[in-house]
């Protein structure tokens, strides 16, 4: 290659690196509310610092992989439109460590002594101790990412496949926290699981949810003596369709707040819409977290007392490999993994779930 050729070809790659990197930099940025002038020069002083601008056809290994991560975390900590109902639980980020979170067990309350004459008084030592809880692991699959790809398509495909891994990461992480707040089953006086007793659905042959329903939510709240502040009830489709079928109120509140995702304060309940709620058996018992739904099976809805439950994030780590390193397929690979747990701090008298009474016939 002449002198004169060979340097206006790196020249060329300089722009188009600089250009990538501008249009990742500024689409990162853009996902997560921040501005795309900013991202843009955010990711081009990293790819000076790493001492090299990135190719249009090449994947950014060691130098935006640290921003996607960064802004991974920043979204994860973001409060999701929607979602109120998971950002009104309490972070304990703070406590995590290596992806534990250590909680203390209380090892008992001292004797109370009335009308005491006897001493010297016995010492009694109340025993505390360290009880480490893991976070739950969060991988997502693979996604191949080939070179041939990167030439031919018009848009930032690395920076599209990176939302599609954020996004999923982020739903399941949901689902998992909403089947984790949710009771196992009815325990008398501990955790509730009321069925529903509205008219039948001939299409689904299950029984309505009414409005008498969540006025016996709430009676059995208060038999229990569930705070009556900060309950959250987190109503699933068919349940929120079945209200806005019978009751005027919850059809005239319904949309009306964007910003939170809540839909209402009825029956003592700040009541939001989540689709991701988990399913029970006809029985009344909560299936486990990702197995199959069977025909008799039904979505439910969950109630819970804000404050008696808790939410921690952990690591997230980019993982990749490069199409160079590819000689068969000449492809990019890359998948996401994250620590994550959302649990009950207190288990009894603080849950709930709706469940649809089902009739064969």
């Amino acid at each position: 290659m002449k002198p004169i050729t060979k340097i206006f070809s790196c020249l060329l790659m300089m722009l188009v690196g600089i250009g990538v990197n501008s249009a990742m930099g500024a689409t990162v940025s853009s996902m997560v509310g921040g501005t795309p002038a900013v991202g843009a020069l955010v990711a081009n002083g990293v790819a000076i610092v790493a001492g090299s601008f990135i190719p249009a056809n090449v994947l950014p290994a060691g130098v935006l992989t640290e921003i996607w991560t960064g802004e991974l975390i920043k979204a994860f900590r973001t409060a999701p439109e929607q979602l109120g109902w998971y950002d009104r639980i309490r972070s304990y980020d703070q406590y995590v460590e290596n992806d534990v979170i250590h909680f203390t067990e209380i090892g008992g309350d001292p004797k109370v002594l009335v009308n005491n004459s006897t001493y010297p008084l016995n010492i009694t030592k109340l025993e505390d101790a360290d009880k480490p809880v893991s976070l739950d692991k969060f991988d997502t699959e693979a996604t191949p990412v080939t070179d041939d790809e990167l030439h031919a398509v018009s848009y930032d495909k690395m920076a599209s496949v990176q939302e599609r891994h954020r996004e999923a990461i982020k739903e399941s992480v949901r689902q998992k926290a909403i089947h984790a707040i949710a009771p196992d089953a009815h325990s008398a006086g501990k955790t509730i699981v009321v069925r529903t007793s509205g008219e039948k659905d001939t299409a689904s042959l299950r029984k309505r949810l009414s409005v008498a329903d969540l006025i016996g939510l709430k009676a059995a709240f208060d038999a229990m003596g569930t705070p009556a502040t900060d309950r959250v009830l987190v109503l699933c489709s068919e349940h929120v369709n079945d209200l806005l079928h019978t009751d005027q109120k919850f059809r005239e509140a319904y949309n009306i707040n964007q910003t939170e995702g809540k839909i209402a304060r009825l029956y003592g309940f700040d009541i939001y819409e989540y689709n991701g709620t988990p399913y029970y058996t006809s029985a009344g018992n909560k299936k486990a977290f990702g197995s199959s739904v069977g025909n008799t099976d039904r979505q439910a809805s969950v109630a819970f007392h804000v404050p008696s439950m808790m939410k921690a994030n952990g690591s997230v780590q980019m993982y990749y490999s490069e199409a160079k390193n590819d000689p068969l397929y000449h492809r990019n690979l890359v998948n996401f993994r994250k620590w994550g747990i959302c649990l009950p701090l207190k288990g009894d008298k603080t849950r709930a779930a709706i469940v649809s009474t089902v009739e064969t016939a």
